[in-house]
């Protein structure tokens, strides 16, 4: 694949704006901002050739311009037409395309009726023919939604931040980083907790285990010593009982025998 050495249109700009002043600054500006793909323009800004241009009454309102651009929208020129620079209708559709990212990233259903007043569009095929242009040069993705009247949002470009806005959001994102952690300490107690409770079962298992093993073990002995110790006292018993047996019928039979002698002898 061939690669083009043709800088991004953003950075040639950029580049040109560091030797441009004056007239050829302001005429940077306007080329700016009827350029194709060029959405973002802090960087422009920043340019010390650009920021001489405040300084300049006859100049002014073109930095003033592209100062809307970045971070304003349709509605905000027309309300300050009077003291910024006509717009061509290329910078006109670009200014209308970022109104309807400014938009889509407050919200993900815009209705028409909204969009029909931000962007000074008399009818919906106007306002359609617009959104479509705008998902075509990528920078909002979503699907006109007929039924309902309302622009369902995919995705949306960011666009530059107000230097004044930088605090505030850096005071959110602290606070969200708050929020993380008070999440993770929550976490690490909880895994910590069942931890704990994995463990004492462990060794509640392990007690059990030990006492079945014990109780084992005794019957294995008991079974090595011999019969259990009720059943040898039955047998002994009934051994005793049939050797005292015979004796006793002997001395019946001795004692017969006596009587008889003694019988004959009288």
């Amino acid at each position: 694949m061939i690669h083009s050495l043709t800088p991004a249109p953003l950075e040639q700009f950029i580049l040109l704006s560091k030797s441009a002043k004056g007239a050829a600054a302001a005429e940077l500006i306007h080329n700016v901002l009827e350029a194709p793909g060029v959405y973002v323009f802090a960087e422009i800004l920043e340019m010390p050739n650009i920021k001489e241009l405040e300084n300049n009454p006859a100049h002014q309102p073109y930095l003033n311009l592209m100062k809307l651009f970045a971070y304003g929208t349709y509605r905000d020129y027309l309300q300050n037409k009077a003291s910024l620079p006509e717009l061509n209708p290329a910078q006109t559709k670009k200014l209308k395309h970022l109104t309807l990212v400014s938009h889509a990233t407050r919200s993900k259903c815009i209705p028409y009726t909204r969009l029909l007043d931000e962007l000074g569009i008399s009818n919906v095929r106007e306002l359609e023919d617009v959104i479509i242009e705008a998902i075509y040069a990528d920078i909002i993705r979503g699907k006109l939604d007929q039924k309902n009247s309302q622009l369902e949002v995919d995705y949306a470009i960011g666009r530059d931040i107000r230097p004044t806005d930088l605090g505030p959001i850096a005071n959110t994102l602290e606070k969200w980083c708050q929020s993380c952690d008070m999440v993770m300490a929550g976490i690490e107690n909880q895994i910590a907790h069942a931890n704990s409770e994995k463990m004492k079962y462990i060794k509640q298992k392990e007690n059990v285990e030990q006492e079945l093993v014990n109780i084992k073990k005794t019957l294995k002995t008991q079974m090595h010593d011999g019969d259990d110790p009720m059943y040898s006292d039955s047998r002994d018993s009934i051994g005793h009982s049939e050797k005292s047996a015979p004796r006793k019928c002997k001395s019946k039979l001795g004692t017969r025998a006596t009587s008889s002698t003694k019988f004959w002898h009288k």
